[in-house]
């Protein structure tokens, strides 16, 4: 099958057909189209998936044409998936319609435009083209280069400029090319580059910032980290009734025995709170401690809480620094309401104490790195290279000798213009 680039006037006056302009509805799937459209579903089965995912990258705010004939059959469409690729749907001479992929094809009409100054250069290119896009471009062209209100009444400028178009319609932002202003005998040529930028000349180097940030390294004198104990109290207000001791008497055996840990006194039902995190590896019966909770923590430390009236934690469960894990009670061999409280390291009861009131300690000032960024600014340089700038000034200045009469916009000069637009016919 090949496929050739012929008129759609020509194929719309002889055929009897014509096209339609429309926009892809939000929403609308391709599947959708086709059903409007009585096409088979199994053309969609014939097309590849690789090709089934450009179908999903139709946008609302697309326009498609369509080529229908008197009888409002679709004969072609196509329908655009960005801005270089487009679908082409066509109908074969069997009445089945075939899928294709293909590029968008744009035509790049050149106009030339002259005003002359009553206000000022967007105001009058706008009067003058009715074409607010073209007066924007324009007034981008002169900033920075050219000062405007140096302008008189009655001076001229004149400019070149391209405009994209396909099937006839405006499709893409007008390219100012070349600037001519002609004031009090005097004329200046402003080249204008891809970006829209006006330059009073090529050639040269011209200065442009870039902002970055760069990296900053110090180092500042700082308080050293603090050293000392990560235990808590078991008690939220400490009353100490008996303390560690390795021959102490006992009150209800009446006899000297070693005291492993420190008596609390507090009131029945006084939360008992983890003296540091850890995970709980007995919580139950023990003999004459009563119901008892122990506690492993991390540096070989094991806390016991004996005497509890009731155990709130179960055997194996993690709990943290501060969490209440029982309440203080009198359960077995007591006197009254208490809380004994015994501290292990590595397998050797150790006065609590000395660990609970540890105090924290300062360490020295040390030199400490930071890092920072800084934003700074750098000036740097590019030389202006203007494609076809040449070019452009020669046919300014044609159309200048030509005399040509200023160019004013209407849809309709475009309708002139439509030779070998890119409608698709199939020859087998």
């Amino acid at each position: 099958m090949k496929i050739f680039i012929v008129s759609l006037l020509c194929i719309s006056w002889l055929l009897g057909m014509h096209v339609e302009y429309r926009q892809w509805e939000k929403g609308k799937t391709f599947s959708d189209y086709m059903h409007e459209r009585n096409i088979s579903a199994s053309l969609l089965e014939s097309i590849s998936k690789e090709d089934q995912k450009f179908l999903l990258e139709i946008r609302n705010d697309y326009n498609y044409y369509e080529l229908l004939d008197d009888e409002g059959t679709l004969e072609q469409s196509l329908i655009p998936i960005s801005k270089e690729m487009q679908i082409h749907l066509f109908r074969n001479e069997n009445g089945t319609y075939g899928f294709d992929i293909i590029p968008i094809q744009y035509r790049e009409e050149p106009f030339f435009g002259k005003i002359n100054i009553t206000s000022n250069p967007y105001s009058d290119a706008l009067e003058a083209t009715q074409y607010p896009k073209v007066a924007e471009r324009l007034s981008m062209a002169l900033k920075g280069v050219f000062d405007t209100s140096r302008l008189h009444k009655g001076d001229e400028i004149d400019f070149f400029y391209t405009q994209r178009t396909r099937l006839g319609t405006v499709c893409a932002t007008p390219m100012i090319k070349m600037v001519r202003i002609a004031s009090r005998g005097k004329e200046k040529f402003i080249y204008v580059d891809e970006d829209g930028y006006g330059y009073d000349e090529i050639g040269k180097k011209v200065a442009y910032t870039v902002t970055g940030k760069k990296k900053v390294v110090y180092t500042r004198r700082v308080k050293g980290r603090k050293r000392g104990s990560r235990f808590g109290m078991p008690l939220r207000h400490v009353r100490i009734t008996s303390s560690f001791s390795y021959r102490r008497w006992h009150p209800i055996l009446h006899r000297y025995r070693p005291h492993h840990g420190t008596d609390f006194g507090a009131r029945r039902g006084t939360p008992l709170l983890a003296v540091n995190n850890g995970k709980v590896i007995y919580a139950g019966w023990m003999r004459g401690y009563g119901r008892v909770v122990k506690i492993k923590h991390a540096g070989g430390y094991v806390s016991l809480y004996a005497h509890q009236s009731r155990i709130r934690v179960k055997r194996g469960q993690y709990v943290k620094k501060g969490q209440i894990i029982g309440y203080v009670g009198s359960s077995g061999r007591s006197t009254g309401p208490h809380l004994h409280f015994g501290l292990m390291k590595n397998g050797r009861w150790i006065d609590p104490m000395k660990v609970l009131r540890k105090k924290s300690v300062g360490g020295n000032s040390v030199l400490k790195k930071f890092t920072k960024y800084k934003t700074v600014k750098t000036t740097k340089y590019r030389k202006v290279e203007i494609k076809g700038a040449q070019e452009h000034k020669k046919r300014l200045q044609a159309y200048l000798i030509d005399n040509a009469p200023s160019y004013i916009w209407k849809k309709e000069c475009f309708e002139g213009r439509m030779k070998d637009e890119e409608v698709l016919d199939d020859d087998e």
